[in-house]
């Protein structure tokens, strides 16, 4: 472990990162090894473990098991804790540990918790930490409370209830797409207050930790500082979200309504186009049935996927604002503009260049998952891609062929979970590194492009 430290103190900052997920897993892949969390009588092989292990740290939600028939009551609670990890953020559980020893954090941990959360700065980190665990473990205790005390009419004892309220709050709020039935939420698909709370818990996750921080400090104001303003950051990102969250509604209402809805009511339509919306950003849970849904809405949920949840947040994908940043690129360069302004600002070029690369870095590694599964496994198309892009979203949802992946196949997705949850961001720059500064520059001249 001195070693690991070792070698951890003398890297940048992106490959610090990945190496502290990577002890992440691996420590998920040892307390998952452990006899006690399992029901007697079951095991699962290595890759299984692993598999398992890389979806609960990445809060993905993609699985070859059924958690309440594999895990015990102990292994639950450890899977609750691999969870909080993953969804919260390595360096926000170890720097919450760090304080609570009355620890200092140092300037490296901080550049390593600035990374973590693609923050700008060093200033106001520690803070920054302290409001993401207390904000996301009061939701968390809400969302507990609620559900705890509601599925009391489904469940015979409190402790039971209680149980699956804790596990459906904490694995909503990280985003995870766990649950403790053998069929997601298909079994609540008629009770609409379950569906709200779970919805908002995913938002809540989802829309991105600083967003929070700004609503929380917009609420309840310090002293008498009345002159509070949300940040750029804030605002396109809120807009983003709901946007997207409202044409994905929309389209899965419109493409389906002739198909899977024609025989459901105009709220339970509603609800199945609001839920699964809301849970493409990458909250990974169902009311009901993916193959259900029709290819042209299988194909909307998967770009849904692929632009996942904001940045600082428990989900993966692009990251909303990197979707946001390429359409107003798109926009102002179609109008003829010379630089891109949103909200009475005008964006960085480094920022723009920064979203081109990591989107075109993502579709890149998607077509090479494709590619790749397409060979490996005995599957459709259709399923492969729906996969893929629930894999790199972070998202959970699956068409069925998780359980039937190839060994190949569960390393492809495993990859991709791993790659989603640290984000391309950190992915690009632990392979590029730094970069180097020259003192020059070379002759500058134009291509003729499209």
């Amino acid at each position: 472990m001195n070693f690991l430290k070792l070698k951890l103190k003398n890297l940048t900052p992106w490959r610090a990162i990945v190496g502290y997920y990577f002890i992440a897993v691996i420590l998920s892949v040892l307390l998952l090894s452990l006899p006690p969390v399992y029901q007697p009588g079951v095991r699962l092989s290595f890759i299984d473990t692993l598999f398992t292990a890389v979806s609960a740290v990445s809060v993905t939600g993609l699985t070859v098991v059924n958690i309440s028939e594999t895990f015990s009551l102990l292994g639950v609670f450890v899977f609750m804790f691999i969870l909080q990890i993953g969804g919260i953020g390595v360096m926000s559980v170890g720097t919450f540990f760090w304080l609570l020893f009355r620890r200092k954090i140092g300037l490296k941990k901080r550049q390593l918790i600035m990374v973590d959360h693609n923050q700008m700065n060093l200033s106001g980190l520690v803070s920054l930490i302290k409001d993401i665990v207390r904000i996301l473990l009061l939701i968390e205790l809400f969302g507990t409370f609620i559900l705890g005390f509601y599925f009391l009419k489904y469940y015979p004892t409190f402790q039971e209830a209680l149980l699956h309220g804790l596990f459906a709050s904490v694995s909503a709020t990280t985003n995870g797409g766990f649950t403790l039935t053998s069929n997601s939420m298909l079994f609540f698909a008629d009770d609409y207050v379950v569906q709200l709370v779970v919805m908002i818990l995913i938002i809540l996750g989802a829309i991105g930790f600083p967003v929070l921080i700004e609503v929380k400090r917009f609420l309840f104001p310090e002293g008498r500082r009345k002159d509070f303003r949300f940040s750029l950051f804030t605002k396109l990102t809120a807009v983003t979200f709901f946007v997207l969250l409202a044409i994905g509604t929309l389209a899965i209402l419109l493409l389906e309504w002739r198909n899977s809805f024609a025989d459901s009511s105009w709220h339970q339509s509603l609800f199945y186009a609001l839920f699964q919306s809301v849970s493409s950003r990458s909250g990974g849970l169902a009311t009901m049935e993916i193959n259900d849904f029709s290819q042209p809405v299988l194909l909307v949920l998967s770009v849904l996927m692929f632009i996942g949840a904001s940045p600082s947040s428990a989900g993966g994908g692009i990251r909303t604002t990197t979707f946001a940043l390429n359409i107003l690129f798109l926009f102002h360069f179609i109008k003829g503009n010379k630089s891109v302004t949103v909200f009475k600002r005008e964006i960085y070029e480094e920022t723009l260049a920064k979203s081109m690369a990591v989107t075109l870095t993502a579709l890149l590694l998607i077509f090479s998952a494709i590619v790749t599964l397409s060979v490996t496994e005995n599957q459709p198309l259709l399923p492969i891609i729906f996969e893929i892009c629930s894999a790199f979203g972070t998202t959970g949802l699956s068409m069925g062929i998780t359980p039937e992946l190839s060994t190949a196949g569960k390393i492809v997705i495993m990859l991709l979970m791993f790659i989603g949850r640290i984000g391309l961001s950190s992915f690009l720059f632990m392979i590029g590194g730094k970069g180097d500064q020259v003192p020059y520059h070379y002759p500058k001249e134009h291509i003729i492009v499209g």
